[in-house]
């Protein structure tokens, strides 16, 4: 019965003797009172905030969650403070749905991690974990066990917060355990299966590339914790699964001494590769899955799976591509490193290596990037993360930085770096036979441009030869000599080459070497005795030689500064060596000073006459100085280039 049924004869009483000047005062007060329900506008970020928010996002309890628990009789606060019986009271009590009821578990168990985490950061300790693992359950049941599949909730909110909530919970519980026990880890690893706690893990991780030559990571990262600067974009996929960063022990300079692999190794694979993990929970009904004590822990290399298969539905993976990446630069000491081999100071590189950016994958094509003067593979920071981030170029290419001494003379590392190339494809793929081997991408910016030239070109007549033409060479060191240069200087193009990006590479040098600054750098470079040891013969038998009648100067070996110059011998003939046949060859220039003609146009270091190659396909000027490769424009090209050579295969 409502109010105004109830006082309805006493107002037609009080109206008709009309003694009560207050009543209709008294009948507005009445009448007001009767409505229950209020109707108020909210901002469009309140309603979302309202209806997305919960307890990852803002350390409360979702709308949806605070509704399940007022449909069965429980008060918020009430619930908070005895968490362990309000979670078992949404179990067992009935009047809600299977959907409401995982998701609300899900979500509490996920708040009762963090305060466990909260209470003691960092302990990682068995209760923390055994809630996250918990969490990680009751979403496992909710999207795979409930009364609806998870396509169709495809479009709802609530599943993606129930998502987020066995992502997270899958990090921290593996993460977790990682660090509880390195020594369990290890078991695990090599057992595959392992008590702990009360549950039973079992690992699988045949999805994944581990090293031979190490048991474990050093340090497994969860990618959402980490956070870059200098890297223009964070390339991920969402999906299902905890995004994770490997560490594994290394021979960059900045973890040398934590590295098991030698030090000279020609190359490095992935050593801070990306995993998605999953927990399988045993059981093919809901019951058994929420009663289970068995985990499976399931790793994924997400550079070959998009999607896998849990319990009986075909799900999107999550993948991070850029934090392995970007936490390896951030790491590596390169900066430092690189300047020190430029002087050839102590620790400084000696040889090149091969650093692959992902564990080798035989069907996916190569990359080969090389860098400048001073410089290491940091020169390509946003290059290599804007063209894995390109989901195409992703699938059809793997990218293989290669790191040099930039004090050593152009052909030695010439010499060194086909080496250490045709090493790493031998090891990998000794018959030559799969499709990485084939059509591989040279990348060079400035000498590594240089460099990269030198890779597809070939020497044809002796070039040693031509360089000793203005030289008496005495007749009982002419053979010998001539065997000695040849070693050096005779090549030929790279065989698995077929497209190459030279981008403001000074092939006829540059005036720039020849200033009085960058000859007294040249002054200060020093090539290190164990580098000057492989030429030490050659380069003592040619400070002997005398110039013939009307020529002058010492031959000696040069170091790379010297090389750069426009007045460099070694430039000057290189620079006229004909190209591998059916090559495919880009430019993209920087022009620093656009108001003056193409032709007399430089980068700042580089003349617009030296980076021009004629026969190129494509040839990009870009308003910019030497650093050009970094430009916006000039990745766009790059990406622009690769997706060409891949229409082109993919023609009939």
């Amino acid at each position: 019965m409502s109010l105004l049924t109830l006082f309805r004869p006493i107002l037609a009483r009080a109206w008709r003797q009309a003694a009560t000047p207050w009543l209709p005062l008294c009948v507005a007060v009445l009448l007001t009172g009767c409505a229950g329900v209020k109707v108020s506008s909210i901002q469009p970020s309140d309603y979302l905030s309202q209806k997305r928010s919960d307890i990852l996002t803002e350390g409360e309890l979702s709308a949806a969650t605070q509704e399940s628990l007022r449909v069965i009789g429980l008060e918020l606060k009430a619930c908070e403070a005895r968490p362990a019986e309000c979670r078992q009271t949404i179990a067992s009590t009935p009047g809600l749905t299977d959907e409401r009821r995982l998701s609300s578990l899900a979500e509490l168990w996920t708040q009762a991690a963090m305060q466990s985490q909260r209470n003691a950061p960092n302990s990682h300790g068995s209760d923390e974990i055994d809630a996250w693992m918990e969490a990680a359950r009751h979403a496992y049941a909710y999207l795979f066990f409930s009364s609806r599949k998870s396509s169709e909730r495809v479009l709802e909110d609530r599943q993606t917060q129930v998502r987020d909530y066995y992502n997270y919970a899958v990090q921290q519980a593996i993460t977790g355990l990682f660090h509880h026990s390195q020594a369990s880890h290890v078991e695990a690893l090599e057992s595959s299966v392992l008590p702990w706690n009360g549950w039973t893990l079992h690992t699988d991780l045949s999805g994944i590339w581990l090293p031979r030559d190490v048991r474990m990571p050093r340090e497994l990262i969860p990618a959402s914790s980490l956070t870059f600067s200098g890297l223009r974009n964070v390339y991920r996929r969402d999906g299902l699964g905890a995004e994770l960063v490997a560490v594994f022990p290394t021979d960059e300079p900045a973890l040398a001494s934590q590295s098991r692999k030698a030090p000279d190794a020609a190359f490095q694979e992935a050593p801070y590769p990306a995993i998605t993990a999953l927990l399988r929970f045993e059981g093919s009904t809901l019951a058994e899955v929420l009663r289970t004590r068995d985990i499976h822990i399931q790793m994924y290399d997400p550079y070959r799976f998009n999607n896998v298969q849990l319990a009986g539905e075909e799900v999107p993976l999550a993948a991070n591509f850029t934090s392995g990446y970007g936490l390896w630069l951030a790491r590596s000491g390169f900066s430092t490193q690189a300047l020190r081999s430029l002087l050839g100071a102590d620790n400084g590189l000696l040889r090149p290596k091969i650093y692959l950016m992902q564990p080798y994958d035989p069907s996916r094509r190569v990359i080969v990037m090389l860098h400048g003067l001073a410089s290491s593979p940091e020169a390509w920071i946003n290059v290599a993360n804007e063209v894995l981030g390109d989901e195409t170029l992703r699938q059809n290419y793997q990218i293989w930085q290669v790191y040099y001494p930039t004090n050593a003379p152009l052909a030695l590392n010439n010499r060194a770096i086909r080496e250490a190339l045709q090493t790493t494809f031998s090891h990998f793929d000794p018959k030559g036979l799969a499709a990485a081997s084939q059509q591989t991408t040279l990348i060079g910016h400035s000498m590594g441009g240089v460099l990269s030239r030198l890779m597809v070109s070939s020497t044809g007549d002796n070039l040693g030869e031509r360089l000793l033409a203005d030289y008496q060479v005495p007749a009982d060191q002419q053979d010998w000599l001539r065997q000695r240069m040849g070693e050096l200087l005779d090549f030929e193009p790279l065989p698995s080459v077929t497209d190459a990006i030279f981008i403001a590479a000074p092939h006829r040098g540059t005036p720039v070497a020849n200033h009085r600054i960058a000859r007294w750098i040249s002054n200060l470079i020093t090539l290190p005795f164990a580098m000057l040891e492989q030429v030490g013969d050659v380069t003592r038998t040619l400070a002997q030689l005398k110039p013939r009648p009307g020529k002058q100067g010492l031959l000696r070996i040069p170091n790379s500064i010297d090389n750069l110059s426009d007045q460099d011998p070694f430039v000057r003939l290189s620079s006229r060596l004909p190209l591998a046949p059916g090559l495919r060859y880009h430019s993209i220039i920087g022009n620093a000073e656009p108001g003056v003609p193409l032709a007399e146009s430089s980068d700042g270091v580089v003349p617009y006459s030296s980076a021009h190659l004629s026969g190129a396909e494509s040839e990009l000027v870009i308003v910019s100085g030497h650093s050009v490769q970094e430009h916006p424009k000039a990745i766009v090209e790059i990406r622009r280039i690769l997706h060409t050579q891949l229409l082109r295969n993919a023609a009939p």
